[in-house]
């Protein structure tokens, strides 16, 4: 028999987190006499009498997880943070169903950035900057599910990035609570130097703030129906860049660098795979716009790398339509939502470290079919590959590419044309944002699809970001036995 209470007991603590973060929109909307901070305020109380009482109710002398436990806690927590995380969009003067609401909230908490909403240059600013804290709540909780949870639960390789050698939960999330801390400040200063630095280039003091929430979690809701492009700023536009850059390498070695070892961050290979594969799809979609879309090479690497390090790193800013950039720009960019950024960042997708240990391990078999009585071994960072990460990573891929097909024929079924159905599928598992096309492309919204349409994204988008292991588990009757 599963004990559920300290699940609940900590489910708890982050729904009273929730509804203290429900305060700061509360106050926004107050100051500029915005009815809808009353919707915000009753919003947290309600929010805060669940989890208090949850707390209250499940209190527990267990103080660590098994791994069952740790499976459901992660699964329940990023269902239920959503569902109150929706109210507010409910309530308020949006008027939204609650499966816009709840499409809207699982796209911010999950960092995805797939959008409801139009006319945001004219929303009131609790709307907007609860959406941005959303984001940014939803970055930071990927960096500690990703330290924490996944490296003991063994999902898709993970276990690469363990902490310690024992699987146990008993030395692991103690440590990982103190990693964490330190990470947290990393991230909240992180945070304040891109707000600072937006509006040194001439961004309002609100618009810097919410912009670097949602630039650091990698996530991609802005304060205009225009994105970034809104501010036509070349300045701006390299700023975002560098900062989602930032958001995908691993903070883990941000620490490390600022404990004394700065050298950490540039040894590190996935980082240099990361940045190989930007630079690489950055210049060859510039060279693309440069010699047949008209643009000058300037401009063109400009548009480039901002809107390929956009979709790369999984936050879905746009300073253009890139829909109308042609076949190949819209080939690469598809195959982009794929890849992601390096493990134990904000960023989605299927992250970088999986494709070096598929290329190892492809590599190494082709020299065991040209040698056969070789022993050749398989290395990540200068270390041999076990083979229970190169099962895990094999089988994570397999489970991608089925849950994508899944998600894109049932979007099918519902009645999306092709490019629609296949963009959604990707960007929702791929927590990217933006789709392509007319309906969900960079200069539409997700609004006119139907309800049944956006449940399935929206599961969509959990999968992805719960890593697919950690929800589909679940599923077999065998987790549930003793």
């Amino acid at each position: 028999m599963i004990d559920f209470r300290p699940i609940l007991f900590i489910i708890g603590i982050l729904m009273s987190t929730l509804a203290l973060a429900m305060c700061l929109p509360a106050v926004a909307d107050a100051a500029v006499k915005n009815p809808d901070w009353e919707v915000f305020a009753l919003a947290a109380a309600f929010t805060l009498l669940i989890g208090v009482m949850l707390m209250l109710t499940a209190r527990s002398r267990a103080r660590n997880l098994n791994q069952r436990q740790a499976f459901i806690l992660t699964a329940l927590s990023w269902t239920i943070i959503p569902a109150f995380g929706a109210l507010p969009f409910t309530f308020s003067e949006l008027e939204l169903s609650y499966t816009d609401a709840f499409f809207e909230a699982m796209s911010g908490i999950t960092t995805t950035g797939s959008t409801v909403l139009t006319g945001l240059d004219f929303a009131p600013p609790g709307i907007l900057i609860w959406r941005a804290l959303l984001q940014w709540l939803g970055g930071i909780g990927i960096i500690a599910m990703a330290i924490a949870i996944l490296p003991m639960l063994q999902v898709g390789g993970m276990q690469l990035f363990r902490m310690e050698s024992s699987d146990s939960s008993d030395k692991v999330l103690p440590r990982a609570a103190q990693l964490i801390t330190y990470i947290g400040f990393i991230y909240l200063g992180m945070t304040m130097m891109c707000a600072l630095s937006y509006w040194l280039a001439g961004m309002r003091g609100f618009d810097a703030v919410a912009h670097a929430m949602t630039t650091i979690a990698t996530g991609g809701f802005s304060t205009s129906d225009q994105s970034i492009g809104h501010f036509a700023s070349a300045t701006i536009d390299t700023i975002a860049v560098v900062f989602m850059l930032l958001g995908s390498l691993p903070f883990v070695l941000y620490l490390r660098a600022l404990r004394g070892n700065p050298g950490s961050l540039w040894r590190d290979n996935q980082v240099h795979w990361f940045l190989a594969i930007v630079i690489l799809a950055a210049t060859a979609m510039a060279f693309h716009l440069y010699l047949n879309n008209g643009f000058g090479l300037r401009e063109a690497f400009r548009l480039a790398s901002f809107n390929v390090v956009s979709i790369i790193t999984g936050t879905g800013y746009a300073t253009t339509d890139f829909g109308l950039w042609g076949t190949f720009g819209l080939t690469l960019l598809f195959f982009m939502m794929f890849v992601g950024g390096c493990a134990g960042s904000t960023t989605c997708g299927i992250k970088v470290f999986r494709f070096q240990v598929l290329y190892a391990t492809a590599v190494t078999q082709i020299r065991r079919l040209l040698e056969p009585h070789g022993v050749f071994i398989s290395y990540y960072n200068g270390k041999p590959i076990p083979y229970s990460v190169g099962d895990s990573v094999m089988s994570f891929f397999f489970l991608y590419a089925l849950c994508f097909a899944v998600i894109a024929i049932g979007l099918g079924m519902i009645g999306l044309d092709f490019l629609t159905a296949m963009s959604g599928a990707a960007t929702a598992i791929s927590n990217v944002g933006p789709g392509l096309g007319d309906v969900i492309g960079p200069a539409g919204t997700f609004a006119s699809l139907p309800d049944s349409a956006k449940w399935l994204l929206s599961l969509g988008m959990l999968l992805g970001r719960l890593e697919l292991f950690t929800i589909l588990v679940m599923l077999a009757p065998a987790f549930w036995r003793r």
